[in-house]
């Protein structure tokens, strides 16, 4: 294993480490802050000036005046909002607010997002199933032995008391199943981070296994899961896709080496064959450099499933029978148009082209502003938006480009309306803090049509609402930022003994604005898992420095 990026971790620890002190009452993201860009903190104690301090020798160097008071019903708050965006001197500072306290120290400058991007793209490797898996982070040793090595059993597609290869692949979440909507969402957003930052990412080191030499790290993880999702596919050669491959209940808080219950691929369904077509479409294409031979058995799985899914166009939900486990019913109309994008961005074929079209003819709304894992049509939506294929239909295109700077425009006021810069505003629900980080990726392609610093500081706010501009102060990535959750619902970090948790991931965040708690059992609000983890990537990766280490 490489270690190219072990000095790093020195380098941050005053920023990431849990046990730091700080008065609650004024918020701000405590990764830092990009020089040239806005800087802002909530204040939710009366104040009427606020100083920034140099940390090393705590000279004033910004004086300013916070605007408010401001209110906000979902928080119940009168806040003040600190903006020291003038401030674009590179070092540690803190906050000084006269009657209220001082803030965590934090750091301007232009890699202060480079550690957590390395961090959280690297919970992906820590979630690998079936192999061994080890980290330091912060001098704390985290390791798994090999897990699930039969997996697993196809009573569940019509082929009682036999077993076939489903290994590898990533747990899904806190739990240890593994889902292929769930991928579905989670590699095509991964994917469209490469595509749009693979400059800054190719040379980054990532410190996993050379599992697909020859790949750059960033899509040598992607690989691991693409090649269990290959597995997924039926044995038979029809082009059906199973739709989980899980035991039929949760397991308990043991680690996943302990986890010895027969685990099923379950019946397939339309929605996962579509998600697999994109997912086999995409990783044709963006593995083809490295692995001409690899790319095209990926494509000849899409092209399969996808003569399936067009001689049955009727929806197909999975039968969920015997299983408990989570079951992603999702209806397939988004899932299908997101295949054909990306089986068209692939070959240029014009069926795929008219397939998508058609599909796409009969959204009234091309691009949603509050989307996750059960509607995947921003997916296949931006795909054909920033394709430089020709043949696009010329009314279709324009009516999504409108509509997507028209939905980041939106974005852009919710979150400057919102006293914590949430662009979600005051919608709450499982896994909302995932929509906050997913949020970036209309941020970001937006500023590609139309460059404009609205989107990008947009962009930076969700990213400092999730590391502690926001109603507790706290960040809600394990071992990141100021008071990181302890507890999140993850049976690694309940069984391994160690009293940090797994680094580098995002809880779900609360059902509502006030009801987030740190408690293991709260699954509802305190689970971490991938399609969350993967906007968050996509976020951190925007404003990653791209240097190598």
């Amino acid at each position: 294993m490489k270690t190219c990026l072990i000095a790093i971790t020195i380098v941050f620890l005053s920023i990431i480490n849990p046990a730091l002190s700080a008065d609650s009452d004024i918020r701000l993201n405590s990764l830092g802050f990009l020089p040239k860009m806005e800087k802002k903190a909530t204040v939710t104690t009366e104040c009427s000036v606020f100083n920034v301090k140099n940390a090393s020798n705590n000279e004033t160097i910004y004086s300013g005046k916070p605007t408010g008071p401001l209110n906000q019903l979902d928080v119940d708050q009168d806040v003040w909002i600190a903006d020291f965006s003038e401030v674009t001197d590179e070092g540690k500072f803190y906050l000084e607010v006269p009657g209220v306290g001082r803030s965590f120290e934090f750091e301007i400058g232009d890699n202060v997002y480079d550690f957590a991007f390395y961090t959280v793209m690297r919970g992906f490797y820590l979630w690998r199933c079936g192999t061994a898996v080890k980290a330091t982070h912060n001098g704390i040793h985290y390791a798994q032995a090999p897990c699930h090595l039969e997996d697993a059993w196809q009573d569940y597609i019509g082929i009682e008391n036999s077993k076939r290869d489903g290994t590898g692949g990533w747990h899904d979440a806190g739990d240890y199943g593994k889902y292929t909507v769930n991928a579905g969402i989670t590699v095509g957003t991964l994917f469209l981070c490469w595509d749009h930052f693979q400059d800054k990412l190719k040379d980054i080191c990532l410190d996993i296994p050379d599992t697909a030499p020859g790949y750059p790290d960033f899509l040598k993880e992607l690989k691991w899961e693409i090649d269990w999702l290959l597995k997924m596919q039926y044995p038979d050669g029809s082009g059906k896709v199973s739709h989980k491959l899980t035991r039929l209940n949760f397991s308990g808080f043991i680690m996943p080496d302990k986890d010895n219950e027969k685990r099923y691929f379950s019946d397939w369904s339309s929605a996962a064959t579509a998600d697999f077509i994109a997912m086999m479409a995409m990783a044709a294409r963006y593995f083809k450099p490295y692995d001409a031979g690899y790319a095209q058995t990926c494509l000849d799985a899409a092209g399969n499933s996808y003569t399936f899914l067009k001689n049955n166009p009727e929806y197909k939900r999975f039968r969920q029978e015997k299983f408990k486990t989570g079951s992603y019913q999702t209806y397939d109309s988004d899932d299908r148009l997101w295949a054909a994008a990306e089986m068209w961005e692939t070959t240029g074929e014009e069926q795929y082209l008219k397939d998508f079209e058609e599909r796409a003819g009969r959204y009234n709304k091309k691009i949603d502003e509050d989307w996750n894992w059960s509607n995947v049509k921003n997916l296949g939506m931006i795909t054909y938006l920033l394709s430089k294929r020709e043949g696009k239909n010329a009314d279709i295109l324009e009516d999504v480009r409108k509509e997507l700077l028209s939905t980041a425009d939106s974005m852009v006021k919710t979150g400057n309306d919102s006293i914590y810069g949430r662009p979600l505003g005051s919608r709450y629900y499982w896994g909302c803090n995932g929509t906050v980080a997913a949020q970036t990726l209309v941020l970001q392609v937006a500023n590609k049509l139309s460059p404009n610093p609205a989107y990008v500081n947009s962009a930076l706010d969700a990213i400092g609402h999730l590391f502690g501009r926001n109603y507790y102060g706290r960040s809600y990535v394990t071992s990141l930022g100021h008071k990181p959750p302890l507890n999140p619902h993850d049976r690694r970090s309940g069984a391994d003994g160690v009293e940090q948790p797994w680094p580098g991931y995002l809880v779900g965040g609360g059902h509502s604005a006030r009801d987030w708690k740190d408690v293991q059992e709260n699954y509802r609000t305190n689970e971490i898992a991938i399609n969350w983890q993967a906007g968050l990537v996509y976020a951190l990766a925007g404003f990653n420095s791209g240097q190598s280490r």
